[in-house]
């Protein structure tokens, strides 16, 4: 009994201890070693070992392993986790409970000769998982006898399973411990490479700034090549540091600065444009970084001649000098010594400063051209001042002229527009005049009928309506012009009927319809109505079909003019088509441009589709879009709004 109390007083002295320990360690291979030492002055313990799996790779390793007969793997290899039919320790896991087994019970698991496990058989064999708070596998905890002598009672299976409880809660703390120590050891990782990155930063904009500032004070090449290798040495590595300008007016290169360790001074100081590696940098226009091996390579495949210094370099870069492609010379910078070899950050930084390089170099230039350039205008002073005036005055002259020529144009555009109401109230005028006469004739020769009277009334009501409706386009097209004239709109919004518009405007368009074997279709819906420009409405039909019988039509082909129009949530969807002649594709991508037509000297001004197109996309607010092939005609899709009152009210306020 007193043997018993003095275990249990053990055990729970060695579950005290693995609850300190667990405090106070953070190495997981540590605390484990811990526990087999505490383990082993309670129950035999010499074959004592710990896995712990990872469910997302599938893997296991082997943290801690102590073992009389079999080798000590790495405990930071990782294995992949057998299949609970291949090994004890995977059915643990895998199965999530414990397992007491003898050497004949570990024998009868035996498949094709393959033993169940890798290690050597036990006499007994015990292991316990190690279970998370979600009872989610960490891994397993295993004991093993290989002699008969020491075997494991109920009561140590029930001991050993307590303390496996206790285990695993400790190793949930060291695994959180040590998932916070491996975060904060990288965050402060990168804190460091942003803390370098951002000193790297302020350096590269403290050196950028002096270079701004030598561009605005040093007066030649040769002050400002050696305070800016002063500059660039705060940076990288620049014992040995050449600059070369380009000269393009001669075509060679000249050498301002030069510092090396072997010679004193550069071996040339001008030199033609092909030869060194200078013209190697202004050709590929990029930088390059070489070590000794690719630099000789280069020199001997370029066949460079005799090379312009020493090539015994352990690591050579150069950076060209270039604005908008324009060169003004090279930077090179290389080491003699093997220690220093240059990387593919410093041949960016390198670069990055010869392009601000290059843009002091210009602003020098340009300021000495600038200084030059006003010393001669001094001079010219008076002569450029008269040449000044003569040019306001001939500027003055040419902006009337071209308001002039603008007013023309728009005479000549109005003139050609006003000449289609004009032309078919003439029409409609002579035919009834002719009508009248006929009737006065048939009234005199007393041949008059009732229904001959009723028909001169038709004509009479038909001529009057056209020359009506003709005459009011005509006067808005003279309104139009008037306030184009004083640079207002060229026509009021207002609310029409859309349908009710379209039967006027093809009704003006009768007189030259009249005589054609062509049908008009109009499948328009009686409740559409409109708060837009009706004159731009109007213009537009009227171009189309005009279009149509100039362009679509011979004067005796048959055919259909068809309009389609529809309301689809506030945009009206206008679709003209004919079945004409239709066109190509590479005619039909120049319809729209101004003065275009296949009919020049036969009725086609070039301007009917170009009017269409400015009148939909601006007034109306809208896009045209047109298809045709050859033989089967143009179909016009025209979108625009329902409503402009908006933009009427803004162009009002405007």
């Amino acid at each position: 009994m007193e043997s018993r109390l003095d275990r249990l007083e053990a055990v729970q002295a060695m579950l005290l201890g693995i609850g300190q320990i667990s405090t106070g360690c953070t190495d997981i291979s540590e605390f484990v070693g811990a526990v087999h030492r505490a383990l082993g002055r309670i129950m035999y313990a010499a074959n004592f070992y710990v896995a712990l799996s990872d469910r997302e790779e599938h893997t296991v390793r082997f943290v801690y392993y102590v073992d009389e007969r079999d080798p000590t793997p790495d405990p930071q290899e990782k294995l992949r986790l057998a299949s609970p039919e291949q090994s004890p320790t995977a059915w643990v896991i895998m199965n999530r409970r414990n397992l007491v087994m003898t050497g004949d019970e570990s024998a009868a698991h035996e498949v094709d000769g393959h033993a169940w496990g890798r290690g050597t058989r036990a006499e007994q064999w015990m292991g316990c998982p190690l279970l998370d708070h979600q009872h989610q596998a960490l891994g397993a905890i295993v004991l093993q006898s290989y002699s008969p002598e020491h075997t494991y009672s109920e009561e140590d299976q029930a001991l050993f399973s307590l303390i496996a409880n206790h285990v695993s809660n400790a190793l949930q703390g060291i695994q959180s411990v040590d998932r916070l120590e491996r975060a904060v050891h990288e965050r402060t990782a990168l804190l460091a490479h942003e803390v370098a990155e951002r000193r790297r930063a302020e350096a590269v904009q403290h050196a950028l700034y002096e270079i701004a500032n030598l561009s605005a004070s040093a007066v030649d090449a040769e002050m400002l090549s050696g305070n800016l290798h002063n500059i660039i040495s705060e940076l990288i590595v620049a014992d040995n540091f050449l600059i070369a300008l380009y000269h393009p007016e001669t075509h060679e290169f000249s050498i301002p600065y030069f510092v090396d360790q072997k010679h004193a001074e550069a071996p040339v100081k001008r030199f033609a444009y092909g030869v060194g590696m200078s013209s190697y940098i202004l050709d590929s226009k990029q930088a390059c970084l070489h070590d000794s091996a690719s630099y000789a390579r280069l020199v001997a495949e370029r066949n460079m001649g005799e090379p312009l210094g020493s090539v015994e370099i352990a690591s050579w870069m150069g950076a060209p000098m270039l604005v908008h492609d324009q060169p003004y010379g090279v930077i090179i910078v290389q080491s003699y010594d093997p220690a220093i070899v240059y990387t593919e950050a410093d041949l960016e930084l390198l670069a990055f400063m010869a392009s601000h390089v290059a843009v002091a170099i210009a602003r020098m230039q340009a300021d000495r051209a600038v200084r030059v350039a006003k010393e001669r205008l001094e001079q010219q002073n008076g002569a450029l001042n008269a040449a000044l005036t003569a040019l306001r005055d001939a500027q003055t002259e040419l902006v009337r002229q071209e308001k002039l020529a603008s007013l023309g144009r728009l005479v000549a555009g109005v003139a050609h527009e006003i000449n289609t109401p004009l032309g078919i109230c003439v029409t409609a005028t002579s035919h009834l005049v002719q009508e009248l006469k006929l009737t006065r004739e048939e009234m005199a020769a007393g041949e008059m009928t009732e229904d001959s009277l009723q028909q001169f009334f038709d004509i009479i009501d038909q001529s009057l309506r056209i020359m009506t409706t003709n005459t009011q386009r005509a006067a808005a097209l003279v309104r139009s012009f008037k306030q184009v004239a004083v640079d207002q709109s060229s026509e009021d919004i207002r609310s029409f009927n859309m349908k009710a518009y379209l039967a006027e405007v093809l009704l003006s368009l009768q007189p030259r319809l009249k005589g054609r074997p062509l049908k008009v279709e109009v499948d328009c819906p009686d409740e559409i109505v409109l708060d837009s420009f009706p004159g731009a409405v109007s213009q537009i039909v009227t171009n189309l079909v005009m279009n149509s019988l100039v362009h679509g039509f011979t004067r005796e082909q048959a055919g259909t003019i068809r309009m389609e129009v529809r309301l689809d949530g506030g945009q009206v969807w206008f679709d003209y088509s004919d079945d004409g002649a239709g066109m190509d594709q590479e005619t039909l991508a120049k319809l729209f441009d101004p003065f275009f037509t296949t009919r020049r000297g036969q009725g086609g001004s070039g301007l009917g589709a170009h009017i269409v197109y400015n009148l939909v996309t601006g007034p109306l607010g809208g896009s045209v879009k047109v298809d045709s092939a050859p033989g089967q005609g143009l179909h016009y899709r025209l979108r625009f709004p329902q409503s402009r009152k908006q933009a009427g009210a803004g162009a009002a306020a405007a």
